[in-house]
């Protein structure tokens, strides 16, 4: 087996072309939407305040209490985009195709939290008070990246950008509202087809250097943390959206993490040395994984039924 290149300009070099296909593989797919299309301005109307308006109350919201929570952890996590342009631009580069992409991405990511926000405000799905005290609070303590190097942020960043679509998916379906399920739907669309760029970087690093990149694929998908963890009670605010449905143990197995590692053959690789015993430290990893997430639906279900009764 050839030497694997593991210096970074080295990577960045090997990597390029495989980035430009795909960046315009994304620009021929990626549909072009507008926010405001997504927002019920006539719903709208003035807050206390400065205009004197209508002070918010919980009754004015039309959404459940779970699917607010979830949609202000989404919006939250959505907000910290300055942070998160840093930390890509940093490991990717703004040159070539890797900063035409960079720039392109979070251009994109911007209108996520543009349009959510906007729906938010509007149909007073929120008190807007505590979601700005909240969106300065997390801006404040940005995001750092926690892995090194170019490998393990491709890695992480093909895991998170498909828990990300099925969180948004699943807080539009649990929301009762038809516009906040299309719009959420809409976010969603695009947060795949992030998924599918990056998902397609792991998958040719793979093939530039199996053992590298087995060892940070399994690094990060068992240390995994959503890009939303410093939000202020987002422990408990994740245990309502787990109970709820709209991301738990199961779904981060079966419709993250599973996916994405046969997508790039892991378990069908051929390594060596420490590149094969990391592949076995997943493989033991996802089975723990999996038992974990049965056991969490066996005991919501048995909640859920003493609710019933």
């Amino acid at each position: 087996m050839t030497k694997e290149p593991t210096d970074l300009l080295v990577l960045l070099r090997e990597l390029e072309p495989v980035v430009e296909e795909n960046l315009n593989r994304h620009l021929a797919t990626a549909r072009e939407w507008f926010p405001h299309e997504y927002v019920p301005w006539s719903e709208g109307r003035d807050f206390d305040g400065v205009l004197g308006g209508t002070a918010w109350e919980p009754g004015q919201s039309k959404l459940s209490e779970v699917a607010r929570v979830s949609l202000v952890v989404n919006l939250l996590t959505e907000d910290n985009l300055p942070s998160y342009h840093h930390e890509i631009a940093t490991v990717f580069g703004r040159d070539g195709a890797w900063g035409t992409w960079v720039h392109r991405w979070t251009a994109e990511e911007g209108r996520h939290g543009i349009a959510i926000r906007d729906y938010l405000l509007a149909s007073r799905a929120v008190d807007p008070v505590a979601l700005e005290r909240a969106r300065m609070a997390h801006m404040e303590s940005g995001f750092r990246n926690s892995y090194e190097g170019l490998i393990e942020s491709i890695a992480y960043v093909s895991f998170q950008e498909l828990a990300t679509r099925v969180s948004h998916r699943n807080t539009g379906t649990m929301s009762g509202d038809a516009l906040c399920e299309q719009l959420l739907a809409r976010v969603a669309a695009d947060e795949n087809l992030h998924m599918i760029f990056y998902r397609n970087l792991l998958g040719a690093a793979f093939d530039l250097a199996p053992n590298t990149v087995m060892r940070a694929v399994t690094k990060v998908a068992t240390s995994f943390q959503m890009p939303g963890h410093s939000i202020e009670g987002f422990g408990r605010k994740s245990v309502q959206i787990a109970k709820a449905g709209i991301y738990d143990l199961r779904l981060h197995h079966d419709d993250v993490l599973v996916p994405v590692l046969r997508q790039v053959r892991a378990f069908d690789r051929e390594l060596s040395g420490d590149g094969d015993a990391a592949r076995d430290e997943l493989a033991a990893f996802m089975s723990d994984l999996d038992t974990q997430a049965s056991r969490f639906v066996e005991r919501r279900d048995a909640q859920r039924a003493r609710a019933l009764a």
